[in-house]
């Protein structure tokens, strides 16, 4: 990799860090459910798709250290809660969903683009929340479900886990992927021809 090619794409990935850490900041105030929505997804993909899959992962794993800060400041409720069980868990579950979120956008991406980048785009938009919702959701399970048993409050806990605890979110979070699917192919064909 050329000079010039290495500063282009580290300054990238210092503009998508900032940018990552403003958007899950703010919204670590914005709830639906116990749980924050995610905001900071859409630039996950996009670094995803210019810089690779590793760099998905980086980006990923930014958004899940801001994440576990919401956890430890209290900005984020649930996440509190959860920290308050187990800090070291939560932890790893913040910053690994969010760095396989990325990591699998990425791969996902460079699979499909040189055969469609709106479907690569697409695609990336929605594996990008089902991962970071799925290993929440499993982690949950796994680690937390004494918690999980006391937030369903006797409801079924599969209905409880779609319904009351992620429904909205992941739904939000999917719905403002796929709307920003048409942005992230043009600003991914821009940078490609720039």
């Amino acid at each position: 990799m050329r000079a010039q090619e290495k500063t282009r794409r580290l300054t990238g990935l210092a503009l998508l860090t900032a940018i990552i850490i403003v958007l899950q900041v703010v919204a670590s105030f914005v709830k639906f459910g116990p749980f924050s929505i995610t905001l900071a997804l859409a630039p996950i993909i996009i670094g995803a798709a210019l810089y690779g899959a590793s760099a998905g992962a980086w980006l990923g794993g930014v958004f899940g250290v801001v994440v576990f800060i919401a956890c430890v400041a209290g900005w984020d409720v649930g996440g509190n809660i959860l920290f308050t069980a187990n800090p070291f868990l939560t932890a790893v579950l913040c910053v690994v969903k969010g760095a396989l979120a990325g990591l699998v956008a990425g791969v996902a991406y460079r699979a499909i683009d040189l055969r469609s980048p709106m479907a690569a785009s697409i695609t990336a938009g929605i594996l990008c929340p089902v991962v970071n919702t799925g290993i929440f959701c499993i982690g949950l399970t796994l680690f937390f479900h004494d918690t999980l048993v006391a937030w369903a409050g006797g409801t079924d806990l599969v209905y409880y886990i779609i319904f009351g605890l992620t429904g909205v979110n992941f739904l939000l979070e999917l719905a403002i992927n796929l709307v920003l699917s048409t942005v992230i192919v043009r600003v991914v064909g821009a940078r490609k021809y720039a």
